[in-house]
């Protein structure tokens, strides 16, 4: 067994994509070993800013004997009309290495039994940098000198070393050695590495530390032990940490600090300034209050580090300047105005302004309102809320500090006298911001996240800028992910369909929806997204033919139907439930029962089984109660001929049988679900 070390010498990669980078590495490595059929105990992941490595442990020598049996051409044209071997026999033998006396003959058709023996490790991993290398994907790639060859950041050195011997490979004009490098700054000379699995403590004597998890854990401790010697409490955000853990390759933590004057800025501010645009740690004392110091880890040791502590400082204080004077300017300005200002301002060049995007909202968040059974009350907080929520757009604070659209909002709204509902509401419309974002919990901010998320939706698809594969520039399928969260987190029974189909027959302010069908089709697509794992697959399909766009309704069905599958009678109850949907589809007019028209019992019993059925909002009661059908269903089929030529009575069967359909069709299509 030996161990085998691949590093990939980089220039500088951007801290977001570095852990995918490492990941994906790790992964293509593995895979490439185990399709060249060579055995390994496992993976370890190395990563810097300017390195992704893996160490594969326990490797075999080489790649495993098979023996294998093909099949070839069928006995029927082996030969020809002479007894020899036929042309198709003869290359079939020379691909597989045989001759055809060597085929043997198994039923109707020749095997060759072919035996592929193994190959040495080290020659497979030769072709490592073509295989692995240079298949990878990122999300930012870089092109430099005059190669087409592209890559998150140009290749600066290669290591591959399979224990004490060099694996060559040439990528570009690189080629693979045993030598690679320390820190950028603390590390003046190359390190020639002896064995693989010298690895990690040789570059953790240049100064670099190139396990990630322990690298991170460093972080953490040298955190812990500032934030216990000043009794702070530090929050580590875990974006943030995972961030600044690969901006480092050998962390040193230190403490930075600001005036205390800057606390009188609103803390989601100071906040943003340290995380999202410094990269630092905030503060708080034991009881929450944010206090004026933060925390940084700067690549290198922890010579100097109060030099480096006040060139941060400069730099932060610089943006608390400027968030200091536009949080005083813009408590200056009114709302009214700035609402005016965004009839200037293009919401997007083919549809229009954010002003008249927020008039389409308003009779939009009416409608909702309605739909959602909200007090009318609502109605003035509502049209309050949908006239002024994106004002702050116009603020300086938020054209400094974009992440705070909607957060400003509701700060400067509560000064300028605004109800707190229609205040909270300017936040929550961007919610979710995310696929697992949170929601808004206001009633109102979720009428307007709707509202907003609907209109936007609805604005680009009639302008044709419909998302196509994985493009999506405009975010509509978070919109639509969105919307859906909220209706079913605030269990309101809106029926989203017929919304939507009411507002394609509205004149909206001069602007007109299209393209509706194309909107049902996209929204459709995201509800069969968010039930992805619910139960089967066929069972969702067959909630998704109701064509309703409830999730949670839908999410319920499904797994009411999915639980009742290992149950013995699931087969015989969805098949006679789908021969009802087969049979009622032949009716040509619309149900009309006649009970008189009954001949036999086993009609009349169905029909008062299906007369009891009452569906209600509990999911597995209807599922049960719709399978209880099945015996009395079995019975009628049995005792009733359905397609006769007496036309009264065949409408009247059909239309017992659509009765029943229709109820359970607004559960499922039953004719969708695989019963073999």
């Amino acid at each position: 067994m030996a161990n085998y070390l691949l590093e990939i010498g980089l220039e500088e990669m951007p801290a977001h994509l570095v852990s995918a980078a490492s990941q994906q590495l790790a992964t293509r490595v593995s895979d490439f070993l185990t399709e060249n059929r060579v055995t390994f105990e496992s993976v370890t992941k190395f990563s810097t800013p300017r390195r992704l490595a893996v160490l594969v442990n326990g490797l075999a020598d080489a790649s495993a004997s098979i023996d294998e049996e093909v099949k070839g051409p069928s006995a029927k044209i082996a030969k020809d009309a002479e007894g020899n071997w036929s042309k198709a026999i003869q290359g079939f033998s020379r691909g597989q290495g045989v001759t055809p006396d060597d085929l043997v003959l198994k039923g109707d058709y020749y095997y060759a039994n072919k035996h592929i023996a193994g190959i040495a490790t080290a020659d497979i991993l030769t072709k490592i940098g073509s295989d692995v290398i240079s298949k990878m994907n990122f999300s930012t790639y870089m092109k430099w000198a005059n190669n087409n060859f592209l890559f998150v950041r140009p290749i600066q050195w290669l290591v591959s070393l399979l224990d004490t011997d060099l694996v060559p490979f040439d990528l570009l004009d690189v080629t693979a050695s045993n030598v690679t490098h320390g820190h950028r700054f603390l590390f003046d000379d190359t390190i020639v590495l002896e064995n693989a699995s010298d690895y990690e403590a040789s570059l953790k004597q240049a100064f670099v530390v190139a396990d990630a998890d322990a690298r991170k854990a460093t972080i953490q401790a040298q955190i812990a032990a500032i934030a216990k010697a000043n009794s702070w409490e530090v929050y580590l955000e875990p974006g943030l940490l995972e961030e600044v853990n690969n901006l480092v390759e050998y962390p040193t933590a230190f403490v930075g600090d600001f005036d205390a004057k800057y606390l009188e800025v609103p803390e989601e501010v100071l906040v943003t300034s340290m995380r999202e645009h410094q990269r630092y740690f905030e503060v708080s004392d034991l009881a929450g209050n944010l206090q004026p110091h933060f925390i940084s880890v700067r690549n290198g040791n922890a010579e100097h580090i109060e030099n480096v502590a006040k060139g941060n400082q400069k730099v932060l204080v610089a943006r608390l300047e400027d968030a200091e004077f536009f949080w005083r300017e813009d408590q200056k300005l009114k709302i009214s105005d700035l609402v005016e200002k965004l009839k200037k301002v293009t919401f997007h060049e083919k549809i229009g302004s954010v002003h008249a995007h927020m008039g389409r909202v308003k009779l939009i968040a009416e409608k909702l309102r309605q739909q959602a059974n909200l007090p009318a009350d609502y109605d003035a907080k509502l049209d309050r809320a949908a006239d002024i929520y994106k004002f702050d757009l116009l603020t300086g604070m938020v054209g400094e500090f974009d992440e705070l659209q909607g957060v400003m909002g509701e700060k400067y709204a509560r000064l300028a006298g605004e109800d707190a509902a229609v205040a909270a509401s300017i936040r929550e419309h961007y919610m979710p911001t995310s696929a697992d974002g949170d929601l808004p919990q206001t009633e109102i901010g979720a009428v307007l996240a709707i509202a907003d998320k609907l209109d936007t939706i609805l604005a680009f698809f009639t302008v044709g800028l419909i998302p196509s594969g994985s493009n999506d520039p405009y975010a509509l399928r978070r919109a639509t992910a969105g919307i859906l969260r909220i209706i079913e987190a605030q269990q309101w029974d809106i029926e989203l369909d017929a919304l939507i189909d009411e507002l394609y027959t509205l004149d909206l302010n001069g602007f007109s929806y299209d393209r509706k069908a194309d909107v049902m089709t996209f929204i459709n697509g995201r509800v069969a997204k968010m039930l992805e794992g619910t139960a089967r697959y066929d069972i969702i399909e067959a909630v998704l033919a109701t064509d309703s766009l409830d999730v949670a309704s839908l999410r319920a069905a499904a797994q009411a139907i999915d639980a009742k599958t290992s149950d013995a009678d699931f087969k015989t109850s969805v098949e006679n439930l789908a021969r009802v949907f087969n049979l009622a589809s032949k009716l040509e007019a619309a149900p009309a029962l006649d009970e008189s028209l009954f001949e036999n019992a086993s009609e009349k019993a169905l029909f008062a089984a299906n007369q009891a059925l009452t569906l209600t909002d509990d999911s597995t009661q209807n599922i049960s109660d719709l399978f209880a059908l099945s015996a009395p269903i079995s019975d009628f089929f049995d005792n009733t001929m359905v397609m006769i030529d007496n036309q009264a009575l065949k409408n009247n069967r059909l239309s017992l049988l659509a009765d029943i359909s229709g109820k359970a069709g607004q559960i499922a299509d039953f004719t969708l679900i695989n019963t073999k």
